[in-house]
Order: C-alpha cells, then sequence, then structure tokens
C-alpha cells in the first residue's frame, strides 16, 4: 500500500499548472520523433552518435564532500549534493567549489545502501523554489518536496518535508532512490526490491519498480495499470534514469552475480527480476538493451548527453559511454576513467555539453584519498 498527503494550499495553483503544461509536453509536436501518450517512447528517429567518443575530466570542482549521492543542477549553474548518509544537503559553487549549508533533511535514516537518496528540482524551480528527495526512514522509503529559501541563513535553508509518497520497500540493500522528472512533467522515481526478490513481480507493491507519479504523488494519467504508480515492474534495483533526444527513458540497474543492465524503459513492460537477470530471451520478459558485468559496472547514475549515454560504475570504477542511433546502439559501449577516481556514483549533464560526475568512496565500500569525495566536470564527445 501507498499513501497520499494533501497537497498544500498555497501551492495547488503551481501543482495545476504543472499538471497542463505537462499534458501539453505528452500530446504536442515536437521536431524529429516524440513520445506519445504517458511518455510512450518510439523507436525511431536520431542520426546516432558517433561509435568513438572521448571523456576528460577539466577540473575538479569540489572535494572533501561526504557520501555524495543525489545532485540537482540550480537553474544559475550552481549544484544541490546530497549526503547519503548524514542526510545533508549543501549547494556546491560551479564557479570555484565553495560549498554552503543549506540544511538537513529531518527524518533520514541511513543505514546500509539507505539514506538521502535521489534530488531533482521542480520543474518550476525558479517560481517555486521546490526540491523533491528521495530518502530512508526507520520505516520506508519515501520521497517528499522541501522548500528552498536562500534568504534564510546558511544550514537553515530548507523547509519541513512534505511527504507525497511513503510505503516504498526499505532494506539494508537494494532501497533504489534515483528520482528525476521527465520531458512530460510527471517525476519518475526507481525503486529496489530491498533484498527481498519477491516485491519486483508484485505489482500490487512499489519495491523493484519505475513508478510514475504527479508532482503531488498520485498516479501519473496513461500510467499502464490503473490508479497505480507502476510503469514498469521485474526491476532488481534501478540506480539511474535519463531520457534521450527522442524522449524515451533509459535505466541503470544492479544485477546480482551475472548481468547489470542498462534497459530501454517502455510503459507495463516487465524487466525480469528476479526470474531472469540479463538477456534471457523469454516470452514476456523484456531483455536489456546493453549488459555488463558485475565487476565491471555496477552501475549507478545515467545520463544523455552528445548523442550517447553516460553510466557511472561503482565497482566498476569507470564512467561507461554508450552511443545510440534511435533505440539501438550505434557501437559496443566503451570505458573511461577506469581506476582513476574509484568509485563513481552520480553523472548528470551540465546544460552545455559536458558532465557533472560524484566519486563514491566514502560510502563504505571504496578507498578513499585525502580528497575524496569528489565532483568533476567532464568534457566529452
Amino acid at each position: 500500500m501507498h499513501l497520499f498527503t494533501g497537497h498544500l494550499p498555497r501551492r495547488a495553483a503551481v501543482t495545476a499548472a504543472l499538471a497542463l503544461s505537462s499534458l501539453l509536453i505528452v500530446t504536442g509536436c515536437s521536431g524529429g520523433s516524440s513520445s506519445g501518450g504517458a511518455g510512450t517512447p518510439s523507436r525511431t528517429g536520431g542520426g546516432g552518435a558517433p561509435a568513438e567518443g572521448s571523456a576528460e575530466v577539466v577540473r575538479t570542482v569540489a572535494g572533501k564532500l561526504d557520501s555524495p549521492w543525489g545532485v540537482a543542477p540550480l537553474p544559475d549553474g550552481d549544484l544541490l549534493v546530497g549526503s547519503r548518509n548524514t542526510g545533508r544537503i549543501t549547494r556546491v559553487a560551479a564557479k570555484d567549489g565553495r560549498q554552503t549549508p543549506l540544511g538537513t533533511v529531518p527524518g533520514v535514516a541511513a543505514a546500509g545502501e539507505g539514506g538521502l537518496l535521489g534530488l531533482a528540482l521542480s520543474p518550476g524551480y525558479a517560481s517555486d523554489h521546490l526540491l523533491y528527495a528521495y530518502f530512508t526512514t526507520d520505516s520506508d522509503n519515501r520521497v517528499a518536496r522541501l522548500l528552498v529559501d536562500e534568504k534564510r541563513p546558511e544550514g537553515q535553508r530548507l523547509g519541513a518535508p512534505d511527504t507525497i509518497l511513503r510505503g516504498i520497500p526499505k532494506g539494508q540493500i537494494h532501497n533504489g532512490g534515483r528520482i528525476a522528472f521527465g520531458p512530460d512533467g510527471m517525476l519518475y522515481a526507481g525503486t529496489g526490491e530491498a533484498g527481498q526478490r519477491d516485491p519486483a513481480q508484485d505489482k500490487g507493491s512499489l519495491g523493484g519498480k519505475i513508478l510514475r507519479m504527479t508532482p503531488d504523488g498520485r498516479p501519473a494519467p496513461g500510467n499502464p495499470f490503473p490508479d497505480s504508480l507502476v510503469y514498469s515492474y521485474g526491476h532488481r534495483n534501478v540506480q539511474g534514469l535519463a531520457w534521450d533526444a527522442d524522449k524515451r527513458l533509459w535505466a541503470s540497474e544492479f544485477g546480482q552475480d551475472t548481468w547489470d543492465e542498462l534497459n530501454l524503459i517502455e510503459p507495463g513492460r516487465n524487466y525480469g527480476w528476479p526470474v531472469a537477470e540479463g538477456k534471457a530471451h523469454r516470452a514476456g520478459l523484456t531483455d536489456p538493451v546493453e549488459q555488463w558485468r558485475p565487476a565491471d559496472a555496477s552501475p549507478s547514475g545515467l545520463a544523455y548527453v552528445a548523442g550517447s549515454l553516460w553510466m557511472a560504475g561503482l565497482r566498476g570504477e569507470r564512467l561507461w559511454r554508450i552511443p545510440l542511433r534511435g533505440a539501438e546502439p550505434a557501437a559496443a559501449p566503451k570505458s573511461f576513467l577506469k581506476g582513476n577516481y574509484g568509485r563513481l556514483r552520480t553523472v548528470v549533464p551540465t546544460g552545455d555539453g559536458g558532465l557533472w560526475l560524484t566519486t563514491s568512496n566514502t560510502d563504505g565500500r571504496g578507498r578513499p584519498s585525502a580528497d575524496d569525495d569528489r565532483l568533476l566536470r567532464l568534457k566529452v564527445t
């Protein structure tokens, strides 16, 4: 079961505007291929990225970050970075790396792979100043929105959490946690099955899913199952979400012992776990587009830039480039930065054709250097 909380009356106008804008996006026309109703991906379009590419770290923007996980770029170019272990959110200046504490999200219970996880700005952040956060509590994983007030003193700039969704299964492992607003204005959340396996195939559970909801946390119009947040199921632990130029949704997720996966997400599809891991070629299951041995990947964040998907690897300690031609890879994936910076967690577009990339060496599984963890600026092609 999932519970919804009523939205705040003073935000009703903002919510209505977002819902209207999402409807226009879903039904309107755009250049090239476009998504169908409810964000259904088109499999056409896109001239394709070149087979060969490059990735170069231009500079280290900031260091000594504590267990960074969620990253949300602000309209002015700076970034909000969340600490999984402390629940603290920090503003990092893109120009000089200056770190300014916003505040700490109350109720975060960090243990194992849980804590303060994904961050996402409201599509109307410039006017509503709402930040969405996915985090683990003593009883569950949930999504809440917080008002950011930059005029308040440092460390006191976060309002009280307004919980829009609760009841996502929690565990020592597999808490999912990536959230992102899609091109349709809806909020998507990747969840894990909390190490219990069975929730992934149970469409009545919020675990092991990709969820699609309105900014108030209600089932989004056009979802594949009536009155349900579930957009796709059969996932083990979704860690990355990204849309390509034709508005197709892609997701990265952990396998168990055999295959990690990159999936092209289509509404209502079953992605196999725990019945299958990797490409099974079984009726009723959707195979991944690409797969990797866990030692080479253990994927986390995912971003789309310069015609390619870029996937950060934790155990693999590398950044993978997957060039696309429409809905298919244009060439075999290629890795960059192997072993240079340790575990890599979150990758986010810079807005000008580059990437932000965080390391994840202070998460209890890495070998942190004196400068870890770091926020890096990359030039990519």
